[in-house]
């Protein structure tokens, strides 16, 4: 019972359940990007899971964290520490994502899925690839206007990329507390492209174009 007076007494662990539940459903039934939307879907429901402490803990700038009540450095800690008194989730985000371990690998597996044939074939698809820089800017001034940093601002601005990799390298580097946000922009952003775009061409095109 613990767990559901836990949803009773902070409601918004809903929210995020709608939100994952959302996400496994366009990854599962509409088939938008399984690869990225269900993992990050379980994640939140992980995270969010009422009583099971299954959230990152974040360290502050000396990589200190609060372990039960007593201060550590993240760092000095071993492996197996950090997964028995932190959890599985910290071990993850630390040594893997954190050290900036992670993204180095996911590019290796995107670079060996790319295929530029298409685009060579059709060189004018490269105008496409460079209006994403347009994006990218426009989102850093508006952020800067908003009163985010310029640091934060670049990182949510690389969102505009359209590649989850190097906003999350970006991000560690810049913006590290910015990390978890705005991972999960950038990958929901990427997957859901295919319902986005028809939308967009929807308002900007007549339709005989």
């Amino acid at each position: 019972m613990t767990a559901f007076s836990n949803i009773i007494a902070e409601p918004q662990f809903l929210i995020m359940y709608a939100i994952a539940f959302v996400l496994l459903y366009l990854g599962i039934k509409k088939q938008y990007e399984p690869l990225l939307l269900v993992p990050i879907a379980f994640g939140v429901l992980l995270a969010n899971f009422p009583g099971g402490d299954m959230g990152v803990i974040q360290a502050d700038e000396y990589g200190m964290v609060n372990v039960h009540g007593a201060m550590k450095n993240i760092w000095e800690m071993p492996l197996h520490d950090i997964a028995h008194e932190l959890g599985l989730m910290n071990f993850v985000y630390y040594m893997l994502i954190k050290t900036g371990f992670l993204p180095p690998i996911i590019f290796m597996g995107v670079g060996a899925l790319t295929d530029f044939g298409p685009m060579l074939r059709n060189l004018r698809l490269s105008i496409f690839g460079a209006a994403a820089q347009l994006g990218i800017f426009t989102v850093l001034l508006v952020a800067i206007l908003m009163g985010f940093t310029p640091q934060e601002a670049a990182s949510l601005g690389i969102i505009g990329g359209a590649d989850g990799p190097t906003a999350i390298f970006t991000t560690i580097k810049l913006a590290p507390h910015l990390l978890g946000p705005i991972a999960i922009a950038a990958y929901s952003y990427i997957a859901l492209v295919p319902v986005i775009i028809p939308l967009v061409v929807k308002l900007l095109a007549q339709k005989k174009n």
